[in-house]
C-alpha cells in the first residue's frame, strides 16, 4: 500500500499529463479546447485514477467529448505511463464532474435569496415599531408608578 502523499503526487502527474495530452497531442475533433481537466484522484494501491472533467457546451458536446476520452483511453495511459515511470500504469476512469451543474445551482439560490431579502427590505423601509420605542423597564420606573 502507497502512502497518501505518494498517491497524491501520482494523481497531480496525471492530471498535468493527460491535460497536455488532450491539449497538444489528441488530434480527436471531439476533444478539442472545450474540455477541462478539474481533478485527478488515484486509489491508495495506485492501480486506478479517476480523472474528472468538464466540458463546456450543451449536452451533445458533453457526450461527444465523453465518447472521444473513452477512445483515446489507451493513448493518455501511455502517456501517463511514460511521464510516470512506476512499475504498473493505473487504468484511467473519465468522470463528467458535477461542479459546474451544483455551482449553477448554487448561483441559483443565491438569487432567490437575494429576491427575497429585497422583498423583505422594501417591506419593512417604512415600517414602526409595534410597540413603544423603547420596550425595556428601567431600573427606577417602578418606583415612580408606585409613588403614583
Amino acid at each position: 500500500m502507497a502512502d497518501n502523499a505518494r498517491a497524491k503526487k501520482l494523481a497531480d502527474l496525471i492530471r498535468e499529463v493527460v491535460a497536455q495530452k488532450l491539449q497538444r497531442g489528441i488530434k480527436d475533433p471531439r476533444l478539442g479546447t472545450h474540455v477541462t481537466i478539474t481533478d485527478t484522484r488515484v486509489t491508495g494501491d495506485l492501480r486506478e485514477a479517476t480523472v474528472f472533467y468538464t466540458v463546456y457546451g450543451d449536452d451533445e458536446d458533453r457526450a461527444s467529448a465523453a465518447a472521444g476520452l473513452e477512445s483515446a483511453k489507451g493513448i493518455l495511459r501511455s502517456a501517463v505511463g511514460r511521464a510516470a515511470g512506476t512499475k504498473f500504469t493505473p487504468t484511467l476512469t473519465f468522470v463528467a464532474d458535477a461542479l459546474p451543474e451544483n455551482a449553477k445551482t448554487i448561483e441559483d439560490l443565491l438569487d432567490k435569496a437575494r429576491l427575497s431579502d429585497a422583498a423583505v427590505r422594501e417591506a419593512s423601509s417604512g415600517a414602526t415599531y409595534a410597540g413603544e420605542a423603547d420596550p425595556y423597564k428601567k431600573p427606577g420606573e417602578d418606583e415612580d408608578a408606585a409613588a403614583e
